[in-house]
């Protein structure tokens, strides 16, 4: 009986299993630095409905978003630092990431490493500031899709909606025009065998797709200034609730007359 009873007590034991190994698997990792900032990699081919082969690096969509969904709603972490190297992949799936980035509250940045190509562009606007290093290239090109596809006008009309959706994105997200975007995109004397442009780290600034032009240092000392540009505001809206509220100190101080006056 006794040995009956130590092997059911054996059995209800829940197994120990270390959780900060999935931090490096998940291309993620949280720093504490000045401040406590999220670094998340977005590298290879963003990965949407269907499976890469096992060969292929890939960013799935259904691991960052709930990462994107829990640094946002995590009062410790400060700032996010999005690092991509990508050739692009599902556009739905890589819009849907650049969206969620884009409606974050916390202070975003983001650093083209390598590349930021196809659907990368994108994700390297969404941040509230982006970088890009000098030797970094982006691939600017029209959508395309692999498979099946009916020669029928209802075929074209679709790309040409989703490629209104991914122009829309990037030139409300950055300083490039839409006249401008389009032009690199169709551009045919650019890319072998293909239509669109490939620019480099300085054309990337010029043209106005990307913010700034720098490094791994510049990009994180720029998150830690705007993290304490919002902590600065945090604190005056403490010291000033009135203000906070959208309220003037005058009004605030009529309110009070008011307030005694009919107590009196």
């Amino acid at each position: 009986m006794a040995k009956q009873h130590q092997e059911t007590e054996e059995q209800e034991e829940i197994p120990y299993t270390d959780t900060s190994r999935d931090i490096p698997e998940s291309g993620s990792v949280t720093t504490g630095g000045r401040h406590l900032i999220h670094c998340l990699t977005i590298i290879g081919q963003i990965e949407g409905h269907y499976i890469l082969p096992p060969q292929n690096k890939s960013t799935k969509y259904e691991h960052v978003i709930p990462q994107l969904v829990a640094i946002e709603e995590n009062p410790e972490i400060k700032g996010l630092l999005v690092i991509l190297n990508t050739v692009g992949g599902d556009v739905e799936a890589g819009l849907a990431i650049a969206e969620l980035i884009a409606g974050m509250k916390k202070p975003t940045v983001s650093l083209v490493l390598g590349g930021g190509h196809s659907i990368g562009v994108p994700l390297a606007v969404s941040a509230k500031q982006s970088f890009i290093v000098p030797s970094a290239t982006m691939t600017i090109h029209p959508v395309r899709m692999n498979g099946l596809v009916l020669g029928v006008p209802q075929s074209f009309s679709y790309f040409d909606r989703m490629q209104d959706r991914i122009v829309r994105f990037v030139t409300e997200n950055s300083d490039i025009s839409e006249r401008r975007f389009r032009e690199l995109m169709m551009e045919t004397g650019e890319l072998a065998m293909d239509v669109g442009s490939s620019i480099d780290g300085e054309t990337a600034v010029k043209e106005g797709l990307i913010d700034r032009l720098g490094g791994l240092s510049d990009a994180i000392s720029y998150l830690y200034e705007m993290i304490d540009r919002e902590e600065e505001k945090t604190d005056d809206s403490v010291h000033h609730p009135d203000e906070r509220a959208g309220v003037s100190t005058k009004a605030a101080a009529d309110r009070n007359a008011d307030g005694k006056r009919k107590k009196l």
